[in-house]
């Protein structure tokens, strides 16, 4: 540790704290040395005693057991042995004939086969375990005898009670051990109702809130049952009568009238338990928080809870027994304070205050843990505990009080400092167990930590003289675990020469081993490992040899062959010289039997005459002792039929079919060969093997993808993850697509391993003030690779120099709890499970909870206050007293008023925020409202809480630019005149002095000179003359404060035309008239009548050009006629005249036209009378039946047809829409 800024420090000291100070800085702290667990170093490692099992604290034992056992196990090196002070003193165990050890152990059994009484050996014993190293103590354990008294014998007299009245009935159970649970019963063993009304105090007490004449019964019985000897203890049952001054009827009774419409007199509510207004509870933290409050009153009262100063803990708190007990089950430092208790009905309420005080026992923060060191290392023993009252820190050394233990030569390297013993330059001989006990009124802890001085020479604890072969350019890891004390420094060399290896190529690790990142030929040799200490040196030699790789030079290829040819598959391998290799074949994943059929050599596989058996596929593996290597390749056998190319090209490519006979081999810890036989291709060659994979534990039935292979492959390495349970299937993929799914292979379930993700999202935060809560996110399902996953957490101070803490948890968050306010934490983990540990995480800094600010902002001011802004001043505070991360100084203001008379503002509050760390901070406050009584204070805020509000500060602003007036409207109420009006700002931003319109002419795009008129405050219209009807305006209108002019409403007048009807000038109501024909909706109109008539005149001409018969000449001036009907009002031609039913007479036009013109459409025209006049080329002759006509393009035309028949003909008096020129009638 360096002492940096130690003379600034000195001056603000103390005498005492300059020692502790020049100690702290001179002191250097050595590791601890962790021991290994190898079996050689623990039989030769003496290690002081260790407490590992005792008896509770409180240890309460049933008086009908035969044996009491009182537990004291230890370990140490030599075995300990074991003593006990009973009641302070020593307990001679081998006088009592009732009290034997166990062997090996401190563990007592007192038994009572033989006589004697469990009483007799209450008290409070504590075991002492002893070897020649030190002495470790137990807790001392009050031993007690479970009791369970006798009620007392007593006669109770009948409780009278006059209905409506409050009652309590006592129950007073005798005092057990532990206390028993209370109930009440009647004599049928039934539990007595409870409700608002009736219920049991946390004393054991029956309380009535107001008794009815139902609750009279003569067996009210109190209950106590004793856990410890399962029995139940009765007291004497009350006799409850209930006086009424009306009679009663059974019949009449009700739960909304329970007196029976009788009258009983209603009181306000008083309170049973507790009495009086107030009350106090102390309580210890952790424990449970019991609060009651049972009040009497007719009606009976309602229960309502509060706490002065703040809001009850929603997610700690319980309400039992109706509303009449508040719980907590784990109460903390912040439950303290005043709860109130209200108790109401319709005739009024009344409160009860109960002050909670929350002590504690004593509780650790930071627990002294074993320490071994080096002769000559220095280290320290910390014993850090908190509570309230604070609790006293005592050291003892193996059981002694440090303070009594005569002065040794060892004891110069000791020097205790309040919670933390410090040791320097340790010797052999200074070995020894501490005790650190920490105690209050309210308890105490007990904690052993042993001191051990190891000399040990290094030895090594690996095989010796090993030899490695390795595979040339992999990543090579050489071995040498070691252990010695003081710690050996090793070293590693290469053939006996050299300085030592590390660096470049070379990397050694803490743990002795040597990392070679790629080996190479020149890299082998014999390397010599050697650990060093002050007590000797020890070796150890590993030779490494780098072979070339083993491997598959020319590969086998897939293969299509006619039955009956022959198919040969190459495997050329090439591998070192040194290594002996070994090729098999197998066929469909088993070995391959090669018979007489089969010829093998060297370098290839061959099948003479090949068969439909023959048909799979083939793998080459070559093996060496340590490595391997392998190729497959399919063998198809084709029919003649194969080979025939017209069978191929009739048909279009389409999706393959499934691969089949799915097989696993090879298999090893996260890794299988899948192999299987692609189906047809479908005349599109397949590019591409999707395998999916289910698992049957997490998600069962759920295909995933796993990975996706070349369309030449069918025998692949499947990378998979530990303890799963897996099947696979194949999906073959061409240009067409995906082919079905193959059927499943069967399951294989890969071993279990540690797993290998680090978990991810690991950061700690506070959600109190006194905790950090560390949260990550879970392995998924297929990252746990094994049974039990757990999580190792570890957590420190950042910069203490402290020892990791850790826990071991399931959960996927921690609580790190009694924690100072604010703090960093460096924070790691590592997943777990039952087959070992993952990698650990980088270190994650995380920060304890945060708490109100201590400090607030002082000596708030403005300066500058304009129209719209202000600048604001604050005196800082020191951020140490945030408590939390600095966020902001957090400004609230909010405008209390409008200097403008009369006017009406809201006094919302607004936040801004300023960053900012220099000593005299100011900040500018904007979007102000002008003309204003503003109001403001400013706290300091952390991420959960802001300080205590500064001093108030009230300025104005000053007089602005109003804003736009509320509306402007612009009517018109006769030709030659608009009528503008307008309404105040909604923001004058100070006194209004007027309005300014200016106004000018729009001719087109240009404008005409301006004109301004300005107005009276109280103004708010203007009519404006008209030069004439067709003149145009653009106006601006803006209100006017001493300041200037404000914001400008820009209107524009429409363009009136077009105009006959206008309203009274003396109406409120106004027609805005404007010309019909610059309307969209009329242009649009138009425009559709338009494109319709030239649609059906284009119909008419289509058809006419391919030799119908259509309506002449005059029909076409008929229609003319009928279209200028809307412009001209002259009288129709007889085509138009209409008969009284308003149909068109058709008849009259056959009399008046030409020939021509009696001509009816092509398909016939029915005339009102029902005759029909078909064509000479009617389609009719065609047809073979009046129904269902054709066209010569084979469309139906039966809806255009006349059925001969004149009945039928009347009957269709739709029959005229269907025809073009009745659709063009109708259209019009």
């Amino acid at each position: 540790m360096r002492p940096v800024g130690g003379r600034e420090m000195l001056g603000k000291v103390g005498p005492a704290a300059l020692t502790l100070l020049s100690l702290l800085l001179l002191w250097q702290e050595a590791a601890a040395i962790e021991v290994p667990l190898d079996p050689k170093i623990q039989q030769d490692l003496k290690q002081p005693p260790t407490i590992i099992k005792q008896s509770v604290k409180d240890y309460i034992v049933d008086p009908r057991d035969n044996t009491i056992i009182i537990e004291c196990e230890a370990k140490g090196n030599p075995v300990p042995t074991f003593s006990w002070r009973r009641n302070g003193r020593m307990f001679n165990t081998g006088k009592d004939p009732r009290v034997t050890m166990r062997k090996r152990s401190g563990t007592l059994e007192v038994g009572f086969r033989s006589g004697g009484r469990p009483e007799d050996y209450e008290g409070e014993y504590q075991c002492f375990a002893t070897n020649e190293l030190g002495v470790a103590l137990s807790n001392k354990i009050l031993l007690r005898v479970s009791k369970a008294p006798l009620w007392p014998k007593e006669v109770l007299a009948p409780v009278l009670v006059t209905e409506g009245s409050p009652l309590v009935l006592p129950c007073n159970p005798p005092p057990g051990l532990p206390p028993p649970l209370i109930f009440w019963m009647d004599s049928n063993m039934t539990p007595i109702h409870q409700d608002r009304r009736v219920s049991m105090g946390l004393n054991g007490d029956l309380y009535f809130s107001n008794v009815l004449v139902q609750d009279a019964q003569n067996d009210y019985s109190c209950n106590a049952r004793f856990q410890f000897t399962y029995t139940i203890q009765q007291k004497n049952p009350f006799t409850l009568k209930v006086q009424t001054t009306e009679p009663y009827n059974d019949t009449s009774y009700n739960a909304s009238d329970p007196f029976g419409g009788r009258k009983v007199a209603e009181t306000p509510p008083t309170f049973q338990s507790p009495e009086g207004s107030g009350s106090s509870k102390m309580v210890l933290r952790d424990e449970q928080l019991l609060l009651e409050c049972i009040a009497a009153g007719l009606p009976t009262p309602s229960i309502k809870w509060f706490k002065r100063g703040g809001d009850l803990p929603a997610q700690k708190v319980k309400f039992e027994n109706f509303n009449k007990t508040l719980k907590i089950l784990s109460v903390s430092e912040e439950d303290a304070g005043e709860y109130v208790c209200m108790a109401d009905n319709r005739l009024g309420s009344i409160r009860h205050s109960i002050d909670v005080q929350v002590k504690a026992a004593p509780y650790w923060l930071d627990k002294p843990t074993n320490l071994v060191l080096a002769p000559e290392e220095n280290g320290r023993l910390v014993c850090r505990a908190n509570g309230n009252p604070k609790p006293n820190i005592q050291w003892l050394m193996n059981g002694v009080p440090i303070n009594k233990i005569t002065e040794t030569p060892t004891s110069a390297n000791r020097e205790v400092l309040g919670d933390t013993i410090m040791f320097r330059g340790v010797q052999i001989g200074s070995s020894a167990v501490y005790q650190c006990n920490a105690s209050n009124q309210h308890g105490y802890l007990l904690a052993n930590a042993f001191v051990s001085v190891l000399d040990m020479a290094p030895r090594m604890l690996g095989p010796k003289n090993q030899l490695i072969k390795v595979i040339m350019n992999n990543r090579t890891f050489l071995n040498c675990p070691f252990f010695g004390s003081p710690l050996p420094e090793l070293r590693w060399f290469k053939n006996g020469q050299g300085s030592g290896l590390d660096g470049g190529q070379y990397r050694v690790y803490v743990n002795g081993t040597l990392e070679i990142k790629h080996a190479r030929k020149e890299d082998e040799g014999i390397y010599t490992c050697v650990a060093n200490n002050m007590l000797g040196n020890a070796e150890n030699q590993v030779q490494l040899e780098v072979k070339e790789p083993t491997r598959i030079i020319q590969a086998p290829t897939h293969q299509s062959v006619l039955r009956g040819s022959k198919a040969s598959f190459h495997c050329k391998v090439v591998s070192d010289p040194s290594l002996p290799t070994k090729v098999t074949w197998t066929k469909d994943g088993e070995r391959l039997d090669l018979g007489w059929r089969l010829k093998k050599d060297e370098e290839s596989l061959t099948i003479p005459s090949v068969s439909e058996n023959d048909e799979g596929i083939y793998t080459c593996t070559v093996k060496s002792e340590i490595d391997q290597d392998s190729a497959s390749a399919r063998l198809t056998v084709l029919e003649d039929a194969f080979l025939n190319p017209s069978v191929f090209s009739a048909l279009p490519p389409d999706r393959p079919d499934p691969p089949i006979d799915l097989d696993l081999s090879d298999p090893s810890a996260r890794s299988v060969r899948l192999t299987w036989i692609p189906g047809n291709d479908r005349r599109s060659p397949v590019t591409e093997f999707l395998v999916q994979f289910e698992e049957n534990r997490w998600e069962p039935g759920r295909w995933q993808d796993l990975s996706s292979f070349r369309g030449d492959l069918n025998s692949v390495i499947l990378q998979l993850a530990p303890n799963v349970n897996y099947q696979f299937r194949v999906i073959a993929i061409n240009s067409v697509g995906p082919s079905q799914p193959s059927q499943p292979s069967p399951r294989y379930k890969t071993t279990a391993a540690p797993p290998d993700v680090i978990p991810r999202d690991l950061r700690g935060w506070g959600s109190d003030k006194d905790n950090m809560e560390i949260t990550w996110e879970p392995l998924r399902d297929l990252e746990k690779n094994g049974p039990n996953l757990q999580y190792n957490l570890w957590w420190r101070r950042k910069d203490s120099g402290d020892d990791w803490t850790n826990v071991t948890t399931s959960d996927t968050k921690f609580v790190v709890r009694y924690t100072e306010t604010y703090v960093p934490y460096e924070i790691k983990i590592q997943a777990r499970n039952e087959l070992g540990s993952g990698p650990e995480s980088n270190i994650v800094i995380g920060y304890s909870g945060e708490d109100k600010p201590t400090d607030s902002p002082s000596e708030l001011r403005v300066s500058k206050v304009g129209s719209t802004r202000a600048n604001i001043h604050w005196k800082p505070v020191d951020l140490s007293s945030v408590q939390g991360e600095f966020k902001e100084y957090r400004l609230y203001y909010w405008r209390e008023s409008s200097l403008v008379p009369g006017l009406m503002v809201t006094t919302e509050k607004k936040t801004t925020g300023f960053y900012t760390t220099v000593p005299e901070p100011s900040g500018i406050l904007k979007d102000l409202v002008p003309y204003s009584k503003y109001k403001m204070f400013m706290v300091v805020a952390n991420s959960r809480f802001e300080s205590l509000p500064s001093n108030n500060v009230e300025f104005t602003t000053a007089e602005g630019v109003p804003d736009a007036p509320r509306f402007f409207r612009i009517n018109r109420r006769s030709l030659d005149s608009l009528y503008l009006e307008w309404d105040k700002p909604l923001e004058p931003n100070g006194i209004l002095i007027g309005y300014q319109l200016v106004y000018q002419r729009v001719n087109g795009s240009r404008l005409g000179p301006q004109q301004i008129e300005t107005f009276r405050p109280n103004v708010t219209d203007f009519i404006l003359r008209l030069p004439d009807r067709s003149a145009r305006y653009k106006f601006n209108l803006s209100a006017l404060t001493q300041v200037g002019t404000g914001e400008v409403y820009a209107e524009e007048s429409p363009h009136f035309t077009n105009e006959e009807n206008f309203t009274d000038a003396t109406d409120v109501a106004h027609i805005d008239q404007v010309d019909i024909a610059t309307q969209g909706w009329f242009i649009g109109l138009m425009c559709a009548i338009a494109l319709i008539i030239l649609i059906l005149l284009i119909v008419c001409f289509i058809k006419r050009s391919r030799g119908g018969k259509y309506p002449s000449p005059g029909f076409l001036t008929g229609f003319t006629k009928y279209l200028v009907r809307d412009k001209k009002d002259l009288p129709l031609d007889p085509v138009d005249q209409k008969d009284q039913d308003g149909s068109f007479d058709y008849q009259n036009e056959n009399e008046n036209s030409s020939d021509e013109d009696n001509k009816p459409l092509q398909g016939s025209q029915t005339s009102l009378d029902g005759n029909v006049k078909e064509s000479d080329d009617s389609l009719v002759d065609y047809g073979e039946g009046g129904d269902g006509q054709f066209n010569e393009d084979g469309s139906f035309i039966g809806q255009y047809t006349v059925k001969k028949d004149k009945d039928e003909t009347e009957g269709n008096e739709s029959s005229e829409a269907t025809s073009p020129v009745n659709a063009i009638y109708s259209l019009a």
